[in-house]
């Protein structure tokens, strides 16, 4: 009996912990590692955006028409082309996995060195750095003019402690830095089970 619910207690904990790792995966890992490295961001921060901005849908695409997986404006996206010297914007390059991580690390590499604080950088993330930097110079929102001591759009304020609350998440999770290396066990096991999983749901529609 006792050795019948040992077992039964490791299928649930193990299906909670695949359930936690679909929560909050890790995906598109390459490009994640390689732009992070590049714009010298902290990849759980690029994860945890990524998935309060699309829910790594590279298709997601917002009321206001921002595109793919880190949810880019074709007005940032025309100007990340120019800087970064990237030949024929298009809108719908937009949905590319790489095009868009690579845009969005530098967008927010350039928000982090502007304001010196993730959560500002996050904010003007999601509401314009124009925005961000009224707040900052008015006396209802901030009273040293560097941070900000609330945040009048709620929206922003929900996106802000959304973020922040994926990001604390991914860094407990995935506490070793062997999460982010290159074919580890893991990602082949998550990987097959997310497409077991995906096979059910098809069949139940």
């Amino acid at each position: 009996m006792k050795g019948k619910l040992l077992i039964s207690l490791l299928i649930i904990i193990s299906l909670l912990i695949v359930l936690l790792f679909n929560l909050y995966p890790i995906i598109y890992k390459d490009h994640i590692m390689e732009y992070s490295n590049q714009y010298e961001l902290d990849p759980y921060l690029v994860l945890a955006v990524i998935k309060v901005e699309s829910n790594f849908d590279k298709d997601a695409r917002s009321k206001k028409d921002a595109k793919g997986l880190m949810q880019i404006s074709n007005q940032t996206g025309k100007w990340a082309f120019e800087s970064l010297s990237l030949d024929n914007f298009t809108p719908t390059r937009l949905y590319d996995p790489k095009t868009n991580i690579r845009i969005g690390t530098w967008y927010l590499n350039k928000l982090i060195r502007q304001f010196d604080s993730i959560d500002l950088a996050l904010a003007s993330y999601n509401a314009g750095s124009g925005n961000v930097e009224g707040w900052l110079k008015d006396k209802a929102y901030s009273d040293d003019g560097t941070s900000l001591e609330r945040i009048p759009f709620n929206e922003t304020k929900e996106y802000v402690d959304k973020v922040n609350k994926s990001y604390t998440l991914y860094k407990k999770i995935y506490r070793k830095e062997y999460f982010l290396t290159e074919n580890n066990i893991l990602d082949k096991t998550i990987f097959k089970l997310r497409e077991r999983a995906t096979k059910y749901i098809r069949k139940l529609r």
